[in-house]
C-alpha cells in the first residue's frame, strides 16, 4: 500500500502493495472455490491502487488536495441535507417518502438519502465528515466564525447519522469527535459541544418525532428484524368513501431489535451466528484461509456451517473486516492486513504529525474500529470509499504548513 513520503518510502509501500497482492492471488489456489477467489484477488488490486493515485496527484498537482477537500464538505452537506429531508417525509403507512431525488427506501424505517440504498448515508457521513471539517479550518480565519461553524457543521451531520438508524455510524462518529477532545488541544471546547449538542437533540427527537413514538410493540426477540410493532394511520380516504376501508387502519411492521437485546442475546442473533460460522471456517482453513468471497459459498454449500446459520440465511460476507480477512486469508493474510493498519498509523506519527493529521487518524479510526459490524472492503463502495480515505488521511498533514 503506497503512502505520501520521500521517494524511499514510496518503494517500501508499493513494493508492499505488489507483494501483498501476489499473496491474495497465491492463495486462490487452495480455495474452496478457486474462481470466485481469483475473481476478487486479481480486480482487488484497482483498490490498491487508490491511495497510490491519489498520492501521485497531489505530488502533481499540490491544489487537488485541496479540491478534494472542497469536494468532500459539499457532499457531505448535500448528503446531510438529502437525508433529513428524506426523514421529514415520514407517515405511519409507508414510512419515510422520496429524498429530494426521488428515492424511496424499501425498507420501513430506514434512510436512503441520495444513494438508494438504506445502509448507505450514515455510514457514508461517518467516514468523510471529519475530512470535511478541514475545509471549515483551513477557509474561515477568524476564530469565533470558525469554531461556530465547525460546532453546527458536526451537530448537522451528527444528527443525520443518528435519524438514519445506522447505529454504528453513530457511535464511531461520537467515539472519533471523542478522540479529538482529548488530544485536538486548541478545539476541545468545539468537539465537547458538539458531542453534547448531538446526544441532546437526538434525544429531543426521539421524544417529539412520531417515528419513535406511533406504534406498540406486539413482540421484541433478538433476531433479525425481531422487533414486531403495530402503526395506526389514517386510511386511504377512497377507501373510506367507498366503504373498503375504516377510518383508523393499522399495520404490523417488522424492525431490528434494541442493540441491548442483541448484546444480551448474541448467540442467537444474526452477529452471533455469522461469528460462530466464521470462526469454524477460520479453524478449517488456519494459514491461507478458506479464499477470498468464499465465506458465502461455504456457508450456502458446506452442511457443516449452513446448520450454524439457523434463523436467517447466509450472508454475503462476515460483517467485519478482520474476521473476514481471518476467514477468507488466513492467518498469514490476516498478519498482512494488521501490518499495513499499524503501518499507515505509524507513517502518519512519524512525518510531520499535526493538527490535520489528528483528523484523518480519527477519520481511520472510523474505518477500522475492531468491534463493531462492518462491509466488506472487496465490495466496490466500501473498498473503494475505505482506501479513498487512507489516501486522503495520509496526504492532509501536508496542509498544515500550506495552509499556514
Amino acid at each position: 500500500m503506497l503512502f505520501c513520503g520521500w521517494f524511499g518510502e514510496y518503494r517500501l509501500t508499493k513494493d508492499f502493495s505488489i507483494f501483498f497482492w501476489v499473496y491474495l492471488v497465491f492463495i486462490s489456489f487452495f480455495a474452496e472455490n478457486s474462481y470466485l477467489s481469483f475473481k476478487d484477488a486479481l480486480i482487488f488490486i484497482r483498490i490498491l491502487l487508490i491511495p497510490i493515485l491519489i498520492c501521485l496527484l497531489i505530488k502533481k498537482n499540490k491544489k487537488l488536495l485541496f479540491n478534494f477537500i472542497l469536494v468532500i464538505f459539499l457532499t457531505v452537506i448535500f448528503v446531510a441535507i438529502d437525508t433529513l429531508y428524506q426523514f421529514s417525509q415520514y407517515n405511519a403507512e409507508i414510512g419515510f417518502g422520496p429524498d429530494l431525488l426521488g428515492f424511496y427506501s424499501n425498507w420501513y424505517g430506514r434512510l436512503t438519502g441520495p444513494f438508494k440504498d438504506e445502509l448507505i448515508p450514515g455510514a457514508y457521513l461517518s467516514k468523510f465528515t471529519l475530512i470535511g471539517l478541514i475545509y471549515i479550518f483551513i477557509n474561515f480565519k477568524n476564530n469565533n466564525t470558525q469554531n461556530f461553524l465547525a460546532i453546527f457543521y458536526l451537530v448537522f451531520i451528527g444528527i443525520t447519522i443518528f435519524v438514519t438508524g445506522e447505529r454504528m455510524a453513530i457511535a464511531t462518529y461520537l467515539m472519533a469527535n471523542g478522540i479529538l477532545f482529548l488530544f485536538y488541544n486548541t478545539k476541545r471546547a468545539v468537539f465537547l459541544s458538539s458531542i453534547i449538542l448531538i446526544i441532546i437533540i437526538s434525544f429531543i427527537i426521539t421524544k417529539i418525532h412520531p417515528f419513535y413514538n406511533d406504534f406498540n410493540i406486539i413482540s421484541s426477540t433478538p433476531y433479525h428484524q425481531g422487533l414486531q410493532i403495530e402503526k395506526s394511520y389514517i386510511c386511504n380516504e377512497d377507501l373510506v368513501e367507498k366503504n373498503l376501508g375504516n377510518k383508523n387502519c393499522k399495520k404490523i411492521i417488522n424492525l431490528q431489535p434494541k442493540f441491548s437485546q442483541i448484546l444480551q442475546n448474541f448467540s442467537v442473533s444474526a452477529y452471533g451466528e455469522i461469528y460462530r460460522v466464521s470462526i469454524m471456517i477460520f479453524k478449517d482453513h488456519l494459514y491461507a484461509g478458506a479464499g477470498l468471497n468464499n465465506f458465502t459459498y461455504l456457508c450456502k454449500n458446506d452442511e457443516r456451517y449452513k446448520k450454524q446459520i439457523k434463523n436467517y440465511d447466509c450472508p454475503s460476507h462476515p460483517h467485519n473486516i478482520y474476521i473476514q480477512f481471518l476467514v477468507e486469508t488466513g492467518i498469514f493474510g490476516f498478519l498482512f492486513f494488521i501490518f499495513y493498519l499499524l503501518y499507515i498509523f505509524s507513517f502518519i506519527f512519524k512525518n510531520n504529525f499535526n493538527k490535520y493529521s489528528l483528523i484523518g487518524v480519527s477519520s481511520l479510526v472510523v474505518l477500522f474500529w475492531p468491534i463493531m459490524s462492518t462491509g466488506s472492503l472487496l465490495k466496490n463502495w466500501n473498498g473503494i470509499s475505505t482506501f479513498f480515505i487512507i489516501g486522503l488521511s495520509l496526504a492532509v498533514s501536508k496542509l498544515y504548513k500550506k495552509s499556514n
